[in-house]
């Protein structure tokens, strides 16, 4: 299936048909991150959603650049739980603690990617946007660090780039002009209250049940 490219103010539509299709849940009743799940994250420490934009960074690697911000409406804060080049991540099935992910930006279709370039306000690792209807390099790999079996929703997760080291963070610099107000986001080596991160508004993947009530993955193949 390809990548949907979303304008903005038709979001909210393409949730609510999808809800109608693959029978997702858009309420509290699935206390888990499934993958195909389409999430904002919201830094707990910070109160800010991860974000993106067609604005590119104007130093390090130039490209497309990622930010937290306090609007909770935003459509540009939402992203898609998907697999890596190398493992599949069949839609519908729990997202576990220590699998590697890509997160993909569903407005623009780039990756969240890091890499040893230096953050343009407070020096970190940069992390940026990449890619091209979702398809970008081994940099947009992370590694979800989580205390049980399995990504729960109501528990605040850390993302670690999986080629670097380094923990997805916030600390709190922001942006002037065009993105006034608008925090960094960047990786950092050690964990801290920082690199917390907790699933917020989004639609979930629903798990298939077969007809003797047990789960079944095994024709989930599409990722969305």
């Amino acid at each position: 299936m390809g990548y949907l490219y979303v304008l903005p103010h038709s979001l909210p539509t393409l949730l609510l048909l999808l809800t109608c299709i693959f029978g997702l849940s858009l309420g509290t009743e699935l206390g888990f991150v499934t993958c195909g799940s389409v999430l904002k994250l919201l830094n707990t420490k910070h109160n800010v959603r991860l974000h993106s934009h067609d604005v590119r960074y104007g130093s390090g690697s130039g490209q497309q650049s990622v930010t937290g911000v306090t609007t909770v409406e935003d459509s540009n804060s939402y992203w898609s739980v998907r697999g890596t080049r190398d493992t599949m991540c069949h839609r519908g099935t729990p997202v576990k603690c220590g699998q590697n992910i890509r997160l993909t930006h569903v407005n623009t279709g780039r990756n969240l990617h890091s890499h040893y370039f230096a953050s343009p306000l407070s020096s970190n690792q940069e992390v940026s946007a990449f890619g091209d209807e979702g398809e970008g390099d081994h940099l947009d790999e992370w590694t979800v660090q989580c205390g049980g079996s399995v990504w729960k929703r109501e528990e605040a997760v850390r993302f670690r780039h999986k080629s670097t080291d380094a923990l997805l963070s916030v600390t709190g610099e922001q942006y002037g002009r065009p993105i006034h107000g608008q925090r960094e986001v960047h990786a950092m080596s050690t964990p801290s209250q920082h690199s917390l991160w907790k699933a917020m508004e989004g639609i979930f993947m629903k798990p298939s049940e077969n007809l003797a009530g047990s789960r079944d993955y095994s024709h989930l193949h599409t990722e969305f």
